[in-house]
């Protein structure tokens, strides 16, 4: 067995920095009046984060699990039981198509730049074509973690590269209730991409990348992509244990395997066509089957252009318009053909020889 590397996480926080930190969120005066109720919430807190209750609340694993016995947290039981739920939904034939439009800008006008971004007006005209054709769509706006309290995606911890099978599907990495990471939206969108059966994901070009929400969301998803259904097999988080079970021949599960997918990435200055790779390559990786090349768009709106105006060039870009709805309906058909069973996918079974 490898030899598991240790040096890097810092002291635990002493008890008076905790206080800074805990009572930062209180700052403003409104909250004098209850001082001496903060002080005693922060002494739960306290305890809680001493004694790493990351899972307050557990049970049984039970069957279907190596060990039955080991206590899992409830919260991921009932993620699981949803995911589980959408699986079959999206397996029933007699069930409605369903597409999964996720907007990846972080701008919206609820918060500070005031204004609806171009992605989201994008993600709405795929919106009416896949109404016109009766297909169910359910929008994912990733701006909502900028703009809308306890709205958040927290950031993966690479659980993957100490072993995949530390890895767990879904994640069990959040909530940690002893760290304060109680509003992590991950468990709620893991069930909206298995209950899709086609996805398009529409995008700005911040700085030659993904927005940081989109990126957040990406990483989130690695667990999608050879995790770990099964974490009693690892007893939780037990690093050893992971190595050992991988050490012996992993089949790194894709867990959204067989979806369609489609792209569009925008941008004003440089970088769509990388970004529209990079983020192709990974819905591929994961086993997406891409809707045809007009279903993977990148164009520049507005190319070196002012921002004031932005939405005007929106406007007048009516061509981009119509190749936005032409991703839209190459996905709505190849849905159509994938639940057919008629999807041309010629790779279609081959067994690759590097499995990671």
């Amino acid at each position: 067995m490898t030899d598991i590397r240790k040096g890097q996480a810092p002291e635990p926080l002493d008890r008076n920095t905790f206080h800074l930190r805990f009572m930062r969120r209180f700052a403003d005066p409104a909250y004098a009046a209850e001082r001496e109720a903060l002080g005693r919430l922060e002494a739960i807190a306290w305890d809680a984060f001493s004694e790493g209750r990351k899972a307050p609340f557990t049970q049984r694993a039970g069957e279907g699990f190596a060990n039955p016995a080991y206590e899992l947290s409830t919260e991921w039981l009932d993620t699981r039981g949803r995911l589980q739920a959408a699986q079959q939904r999206w397996s029933d034939a007699a069930a409605p198509s369903r597409v999964l439009l996720v907007c990846g800008s972080a701008r919206n006008d609820g918060t500070c730049p005031g204004e609806i971004s171009k992605t989201w007006r994008l993600t709405n005209l795929a919106r009416e074509v896949l109404a016109q054709a009766e297909v169910e769509t359910d929008v994912l706006d990733l701006s909502l973690v900028t703009s809308e309290y306890g709205r958040t995606i927290h950031p993966c911890k690479g659980c993957v590269s100490t072993a995949m099978p530390l890895c767990h599907w879904p994640c069990s990495c959040y909530p940690n209730h002893a760290l304060g990471q109680a509003d992590d939206w991950m468990a709620e969108i893991y069930e909206r991409w298995v209950a899709a059966h086609g996805v398009i994901v529409l995008a700005p070009t911040y700085w030659y990348q993904s927005p940081s929400p989109l990126k957040l969301m990406i990483d989130r998803l690695v667990c999608a992509d050879g995790g770990n259904p099964d974490p009693t097999r690892t007893h939780g988080k037990k690093a050893a244990e992971a190595k050992a079970i991988e050490a012996q021949g992993w089949d790194y599960p894709k867990h959204l395997a067989g979806r369609v997918y489609g792209l569009v990435v925008h941008g004003d200055v440089a970088g769509v066509e990388a970004h529209r790779r990079n983020l192709a390559d990974w819905l591929d990786w994961m086993g997406l089957v891409a809707a045809g090349s007009t279903a993977r768009l990148d164009r520049y709106l507005g190319y070196y252009e002012p921002y004031y105006n932005s939405h005007e060039a929106l406007d007048r870009d009516e061509a981009l318009q119509e190749e936005v709805r032409n991703v839209a309906r190459a996905v709505h058909r190849a849905v159509a053909d994938l639940r057919a069973g008629t999807l041309d996918t010629p790779d279609h079974g081959l067994q690759p020889p590097r499995p990671k």
